[in-house]
């Protein structure tokens, strides 16, 4: 079995859950467009099983595929290859209309000329609900999200938020199995998204058998909705589990810079035991978590290469006479609120260490500090074949 063969074994075992009917199944969904002799490939061999009730976020930078892939279930876009399920149906060939999905995607797309009422209608109608069951099921959707007084206003007398609850309103006024949102906060301002953040928190507890994808490439958002992560990057699905795996014990190098920005340092492997090992980072020894590989993956071979994940909020920055720390040198500090991101040149090491301060920190550029990696400094993740430094991404 070639490496790429197992990685998708891999990455498709991790996607079936337990549900024996999964509401949603991509099964090697392949979108390619073309113009000329030139063929764009947006989405490529794509595999993903959402269970009914589950919230799953496609994670991602832009131009990864996440929103292609959303298209594809929606029926926006139609597959050059493989097929789309919902429930064991395949609707890889049927019209939006007939799919029974809910999309809510960051622009809204209301009517500016309908009323409230008259825009989560407009969904009902197109279904071809019995007109006597409209009224009392645009009640019931614009009550679930806190807009059953805002009826008769037009969306030119609504702030961001309220419109983007009409166009969630609007998606779970048909009762759907399955929910898609692409981007759904984007447009909104940092206080609007964290309002609604909670409010999106609620509404999946309100609809406990519903299956929701959740497009986005905001990471908290991920974080804060998700039963599990699908990270993707150039059209590919590369890394899923669930939020918390992915954060504590990264499979990839791509996954642990895009989610938190991780540092991501060369290093050597030593000694092995159990979960745990030695490593040489620079002229230093550090002990690091050691997680089994998975598929695909060799195992940790002495003296051989790794790259040591450490998440930037846990380097500690002090004196350089501290026992135990690395000589530094501050290259930039940008103050974030509620903590100072500091970028470090640290003898020994070829790469750029961040550090996150708690605070305002007033920290001059070139001033040496003394450096502090935790213990264990952090978590080894496989040099990728055939490079020799970690990805850079965009932090």
């Amino acid at each position: 079995m070639s490496t790429g063969d197992a990685l998708t074994k891999s990455i498709t075992a991790q996607s079936l859950p337990a549900a024996t009917e999964p509401a949603i199944v991509f099964d090697r969904v392949g979108v390619s467009y073309r113009s000329g002799r030139k063929t764009t490939v947006a989405l490529a061999d794509f595999t993903l099983r959402v269970a009914a009730g589950e919230t799953v976020a496609l994670l991602g930078p832009s131009g990864s595929g996440k929103s292609t892939a959303l298209k594809a279930l929606a029926g926006f876009v139609r597959p050059t290859s493989g097929a789309v399920r919902l429930a064991g149906r395949d609707v890889t060939d049927l019209s939006p209309a007939k799919r029974g999905i809910g999309v809510v995607v960051q622009s809204y797309a209301l009517f500016p000329h309908m009323t409230v009422h008259g825009n989560v209608a407009f969904g009902l109608k197109s279904h071809r609900v019995p007109r006597t069951e409209i009224g009392a099921r645009v009640t019931e959707a614009l009550v679930m999200v806190g807009m059953g007084a805002y009826a008769k206003r037009l969306p030119r007398e609504l702030s961001g938020g309220q419109q983007q609850r009409v166009a969630i309103a609007r998606a779970l006024a048909i009762r759907p199995k399955v929910l898609l949102l692409d981007e759904p906060l984007a447009a909104l301002d940092a206080q609007l998204r964290q309002s609604m953040l909670g409010e999106l928190q609620q509404l999946r507890k309100a609809l406990p058998d519903t299956a929701m994808l959740y497009v986005t490439h905001d990471q908290s958002e991920a974080l804060a909705l998700a039963d599990r992560i699908a990270v993707m990057r150039a059209s590919r699905l590369v890394d899923i589990d669930t939020a918390a795996n992915l954060w504590r014990r990264p499979p990839s190098d791509f996954t642990a810079a895009f989610l938190g920005g991780a540092n991501l340092l060369p290093c050597t492997v030593n000694r092995l035991s159990g979960g745990s090992a030695l490593v040489t980072v620079g002229a230093k020894t550090l002990r690091a978590e050691a997680p089994t590989p998975g598929v695909g993956q060799e195992d940790w071979g002495l003296d051989g290469p790794a790259l040591l994940c450490v998440r930037p909020h846990t380097v500690r920055v002090g004196a350089p006479s501290e026992r135990d720390a690395l000589r530094g040198t501050v290259r930039s500090a940008v103050w974030r609120g509620a903590s100072t991101r500091l970028y470090l040149d640290v003898d020994g090491l070829a790469d750029e260490v961040t550090a996150d301060v708690p605070g305002q920190v007033d920290t001059a550029i070139g001033a040496v500090v003394g450096v502090c990696f935790p213990d264990p400094a952090g978590v080894l993740i496989p040099r990728p074949v055939g490079r020799t430094t970690p990805i850079e991404v965009q932090k």
